[in-house]
């Protein structure tokens, strides 16, 4: 078995930002030659993630207005434990970000992504502010 690897660097907002980083992991996957395998696309760090879907602004709106419903964030948030320990402002990110995890995992086919025709691979970074993220795509073969 061969083991692939690149990395796409990003900078975000934070905030809930949702960024399509589809086209950076066919990238590394054409650099990669493999055609027959799976794609592991990973973001380290406890308040971001990674997951698929149809990356249109109505979807994009959607998926924000559901986290906020199910993990607010302040001030309707303000009783998180986490903030109170910490003196911090983020436990909603923390929380979000555990809900969604931090990878996914995509077959390769022919040499292209076995992705269904809406869908893509997206970060979501839900910090509360600017970030700079590193996003690690793993190919085995």
């Amino acid at each position: 078995m061969a083991i692939h690897s690149g990395l796409l660097r990003l900078s975000t907002a934070g905030h809930g930002e949702v960024i399509d980083v589809t086209d950076g992991v066919r990238s590394v996957l054409r650099t990669s030659g493999v055609e027959l395998g799976v794609v592991t696309v990973f973001v380290p760090g406890a308040t971001v993630a990674i997951t698929t879907m149809e990356y249109e602004p109505g979807a994009v709106a959607d998926l924000r207005t559901l986290l906020e419903r199910l993990v607010p964030a302040a001030p309707r948030g303000e009783d998180y434990e986490h903030n109170r320990l910490n003196a911090d402002s983020n436990a909603y990110a923390h929380l979000r970000a555990a809900l969604i995890g931090p990878s996914e995992s995509i077959p390769v086919i022919a040499g292209a992504l076995a992705l269904g025709t809406w869908q893509q691979i997206v970060l979501l970074d839900f910090d509360d502010r600017a970030r700079e993220r590193v996003v690690s795509v793993q190919i085995a073969s």
